[in-house]
Formats: structure tokens, C-alpha cells, sequence
């Protein structure tokens, strides 16, 4: 976390919440039993208003099926799923880690899954709370969300950006805007108490909370697609590799990652999966290939597979695992591109990555111990141990075609 003396409104709201959360720890054990739902003189650190702190990752899938608009959340920790209100119409489901955005024509419905961690850096809290409609944000499809801790930045298809007050969201109501000025040709990415974005003509722009510009780095990201928020900073997908852009003590870096030979446009990385948390990217490589970005070591990794559906890895030397069009999931070795594991079919007839316009159909969601995959047509969703050769760990039967799914709770 970084702090520095010229923290706008918004960014001092920020940071006395986070000094609150950030004072000794003595006393708190984590535990259902001892957790705190109501507020008090001596308020234990990590607590939250209205949430049980736990001592474990409160993983939550939250799932949509677009035909009917039915919703489910599957509390993974339980195995309870929960009937949650319908949102009908929805091309697209995303999540900053807490809240599930239903992007729809009529604009983007927000659902509070109930789980979420805050990551002190040394320490981390667990938290789990009602599950909650929160309401509605303008833009419909094409619109792409990105969060914080403090703020939630909403781009919509004109490239036109606004910016909301997390704390907001997290009382239940979507609340007033503020509008960043000009166009970007990407998303507006929240970051070190600031705002990344791209223009139009691929030149790098950082904003305050206020929407001031700040002190940028002379850095280019032409034809922008794809985004993913690390610990080394926020990497961007350009035509020509990625862009990671850095910040340190207040001022902005940008380091070029290039593909280091001339990829065809269809190949290129536009789209990046990873553990939250995790310096290793992924994205498709065309039809019959793999990306492997590692950050930390700012080398890119062309992994041949066969016919890629959905691909993600959880980093830190494990496994590349990639959905294939047998329906099968298949491990492969990231250094050596040898394919190491497989399990049977999983996905119930031909999988596809998702008709045009839309992201419904089967992905990997990966999270420090498990991968989850889901069957739509099988009315199902498997949870993987990538540990152990990808072995199925359980099986969750639903009442809903899970055409669109995400994590939660991370």
C-alpha cells in the first residue's frame, strides 16, 4: 500500500478505513465464534460493520444462466447454493472479487456474493456477509468494471469512464458518479490511489481521485486489450506484446514486454486469466495455443495445446490447465510445454468459448488450492485439484444451466 501526503477526499476516506483495519491484531481469532457483527468501543482489528470475519477463504461461485436469468450462488465452503434474484438478458458476468456484475442491455446489475478478503500485505481477512442485490450501473454491453479498495471504475463501450465510491457499493447502493474527462480506448483501471487509463491514440494516462491528470509515464499501448491488476503493477495488452505499468513512491513507471517476433493479429493476448494475486497471466494464443505471461520475470511463453476453449493456471509452478474442445481438461508443464495430466470429458457436448458478444460458456476459475470448471449443459460444475494431477475433488449438481460463472470470496 502506498501513502503519500497529497491523498485527495476520496483517497483519505480510503486510507482511514484502512488504518482502522490495520492496528494490532491481538485478540482476533478469526473464528465464527468469535467474529463481531455489531460495532464497539474496542472494535477488534479487521472488524467490518455487518460481516463475520473467518479465519479461511470464503470461496463463492456465483453462476447465471442467460436463457432464463436464473442466478445461483454456490457457497463452496458449505456446498449450500443459494436462489438470489433473476437477471435476464445478461452477454457478460465479471467480478472485482466481491460484487458480480450482470452486464445487460439495459445496463449492468449488481450482486454483493457475500465474501471478499483484504489483503493487508503481511496478513489477510476473510469476510462473509448477506448476499445482497445492490442495484443497477449504466452501460450495457461492452462496459467493463474495475475496482479497488476504494473506488469502482465503470467504462462504457464509448469509452467514456466513471467513477464511483466502493463504500457505496458495499452499504448496498450504487450512489453518485464522477466523471473522468475524455475517452479511453480500454479500461479504466483503479490502481496505487489512482486511476490508469489509455486515449484513443494509445498514449498511457494517470488520473487522481479527482480526475486531475497526474505526472504519466512517456509510454505507448497501441490497440489495448486486456488488463490484469498484479503485485508488480497493472499489465495491458498492446499490439505488440504487454505494457506494465509500475508505481513507486508516487511516481509512475512503464516497461515494455514485448512478444520478441511478430505474432499475427489473431494470436495476440487480449484477453488475460489468472489467480487473483498471482504474477502469471494467461490468454489464447490463437486457436491451438496458449500465452503464458510471467510478470515478475517479463517473459512471455507460447504454450501449443490443441483446440482451446478456456485456459488458466494458478502460477508459482503449477500447471498451465486448459479446456479443450474434447471437453477435457489437459495440464501442461508451462516450461517445457509438455502435456503432463488430463482428465476425461467433462463438458457435456462440443464446448465453444462463448457465442459472439458474450463470455457464457465453460471457464476456469482457479484459486489457491482449487480450479473450478463449469458444464452448462450438464447443469454442473467440478472443483479440480491441480495438485494432484487434476483430480475432480467434487461435483456440484445445480438446477440451472451455468452458462456464466465467477469467483468470489478472493
Amino acid at each position: 500500500m502506498f501513502v503519500r501526503r497529497n491523498v485527495t477526499t476520496w483517497g483519505s476516506a480510503a486510507l482511514v478505513a484502512v488504518s482502522l483495519l490495520t492496528t494490532s491484531c491481538a485478540g482476533q481469532d478469526g473464528t465464527a465464534s468469535g467474529a463481531r457483527t455489531t460495532p464497539s468501543a474496542s472494535a477488534p482489528h479487521g472488524y467490518v460493520e455487518g460481516a463475520q470475519e473467518k479465519a479461511e477463504q470464503q470461496s463463492r461461485l456465483v453462476l447465471n444462466d442467460p436463457r432464463t436469468g436464473d442466478t445461483r450462488v454456490l457457497d463452496l465452503i458449505t456446498g449450500k447454493v443459494h436462489e438470489v434474484s433473476r437477471t435476464t438478458g445478461t452477454t457478460e458476468l465479471t467480478t472485482d472479487g466481491r460484487f458480480g456484475y450482470f452486464h445487460t442491455a439495459g445496463g449492468t446489475h449488481v450482486l454483493d456474493g457475500g465474501a471478499w478478503m483484504v489483503d493487508h500485505g503481511d496478513h489477510v481477512h476473510y469476510y462473509s456477509a448477506a448476499i445482497r442485490d445492490v442495484g443497477r450501473l449504466p452501460g450495457g454491453p461492452g462496459t467493463r468494471i474495475r475496482s479497488d479498495a476504494a473506488v469502482t471504475a465503470v467504462t462504457d463501450e464509448d469509452g467514456r469512464a466513471r467513477v464511483y465510491r466502493r463504500a457505496g457499493l458495499e452499504k448496498g447502493k450504487v450512489g453518485s458518479a464522477r466523471t473522468l474527462s475524455g475517452t479511453h480506448a480500454g479500461a479504466v483501471v483503479p490502481y496505487a490511489e489512482h486511476l490508469l487509463g489509455v486515449t484513443e491514440d494509445g498514449k498511457v494516462v494517470v488520473y487522481d481521485r479527482e480526475g486531475k491528470r497526474a505526472a504519466s509515464p512517456d509510454a505507448q499501448c497501441k490497440e489495448v486489450r486486456g488488463d490484469a491488476v498484479t503485485r508488480r503493477g497493472v499489465v495491458l495488452g498492446c499490439a505488440d506484446g504487454a505494457l506494465l505499468v509500475r508505481e513507486d513512491d508516487g511516481t509512475f513507471t512503464a516497461q515494455k514486454i514485448p512478444y520478441g517476433s511478430d505474432v499475427p493479429e489473431k494470436e495476440r493476448a487480449t484477453a488475460f486469466r489468472h489467480r487473483p494475486g498471482s504474477d502469471t497471466l494467461t490468454a489464447p494464443a490463437g486457436e491451438r495455443a496458449v500465452w503464458v505471461l510471467d510478470v515478475t520475470e517479463r517473459r512471455w511463453t507460447r504454450v501449443k495445446t490443441g483446440p482451446v476453449v478456456s485456459a488458466n493456471t494458478a502460477g508459482e509452478g503449477s500447471v498451465l490447465i486448459v479446456l479443450e474442445t474434447d471437453g477435457a481438461l489437459h495440464g501442461y508443464e508451462i516450461a517445457t510445454g509438455k502435456q503432463v495430466s488430463n482428465t476425461k470429458p467433462l463438458v457435456t457436448g462440443a464446448p465453444d468459448a462463448g457465442r459472439e458478444g458474450s463470455n457464457a460458456g465453460p471457464v476456469i476459475e482457479v484459486d489457491r488450492s482449487r480450479a473450478y470448471l463449469n458444464d452448462p449443459r450438464g447443469k454442473s460444475v467440478y472443483e479440480i485439484d491441480y495438485n494432484d494431477n487434476l483430480r475432480i475433488a467434487r461435483t456440484f449438481h445445480l438446477d440451472i444451466e451455468p452458462a456464466l460463472m465467477v469467483e468470489t470470496g478472493r
